[in-house]
């Protein structure tokens, strides 16, 4: 075992020296997050609630990251505080769930409106939804807190993650001592943030699948187009936990140092930009929605 001492702060080894391309990174980087922001924020503004707790927590996400990474660019040392470190580990484990929560919630506000299309206003009505999203949000927070509780505690003999921002599984790795809970505390996190609310979304596809095998063509067109985003907006975000995880688990030495980057943050390179897309284009009510506020606007 190393020998203990107090670490101050944490060094994010995965930048390197950029030399000159740190000014084109900064600039595709700065361009990227703001057309993100701009993207979901044009979709928030119109929108059903529940999509706009999904799209808000896009902005949310991508602004954990993508600020420091800019700074981290222009920075010859790449060190980040304990306190900072911990806040952006926290807020990244509470925004995982809220987006994992959030397409449950979607899933079964789909499930209403196509097996009681007659009930939906009254079964998801302002207050119902309200309540979903004030759920979500303290499942999401009360979850991270304790995870963040098994961490924020720990003893550190090391204090270079080997990622562009602060991951929770690498900091338990520099811990001089790890409990058996914290061994497996990855594992309730992820069956807390994940599996349950994977498991919601996929009973609530499999009843809108048997609803949609006994009603009309142009009724399962409808179904179709009306899941076709969250479909994509699962799938992708189940890609891009494949691609964290694997370079978090997995020997680094395997791929490339810019490969390895490139993965760590592939997830919120893309998926805050496919959701508004998505939503915003594929469906007609949506579109007639922002038509409506462009229109008022303009």
């Amino acid at each position: 075992m190393e020998n203990s001492t107090e670490v101050l702060y944490f060094v994010l080894a995965a930048y390197g020296n950029i030399g000159e391309l740190k000014y084109l990174y900064f600039s595709i980087m700065l361009l990227w997050y703001l057309s993100i922001c701009v993207n979901n924020a044009v979709v928030i503004m119109p929108m059903y609630i529940l999509l706009c707790n999904l799209l808000a927590n896009e902005i949310f996400a991508t602004t954990l990251v993508y600020p420091l990474m800019m700074s981290q660019m222009f920075s010859d040392t790449h060190e980040l505080t304990l306190p900072w470190c911990f806040l952006q580990m926290f807020c990244l484990t509470t925004s995982a769930s809220i987006e994992f929560c959030s397409l449950a919630a979607m899933a079964y506000d789909r499930y209403v409106a196509i097996c009681f299309p007659l009930h939906y206003n009254v079964i998801m009505n302002t207050r119902r939804v309200g309540t979903i999203t004030v759920v979500v949000w303290m499942y999401s927070f009360v979850n991270s807190m304790f995870s963040f509780s098994l961490v924020v505690g720990l003893k550190f003999c090391g204090n270079v993650i080997d990622k562009v921002f602060c991951d929770r599984h690498l900091i338990i790795k520099l811990a001089c001592s790890v409990s058996v809970l914290n061994k497996l505390s990855d594992l309730l996190y992820a069956f807390v943030t994940i599996v349950i609310p994977f498991s919601l979304i996929l009973v609530s596809y499999m009843k809108i699948l048997v609803v949609c095998l006994n009603t009309s063509e142009e009724s399962r067109q409808k179904a179709v187009t009306t899941c076709t985003p969250q479909i994509v907006s699962v799938s992708g975000l189940f890609i891009g936990l494949i691609f964290h995880f694997s370079d978090s688990r997995f020997d680094a030495a395997l791929v490339s140092d810019k490969v390895s980057s490139f993965l760590t943050v592939c997830l919120l390179i893309y998926q805050p930009m496919l959701t508004p897309i998505m939503y915003g284009l594929n469906l007609p009510k949506i579109k007639q929605s922002l038509k409506r506020f462009l229109g008022k606007n303009s």
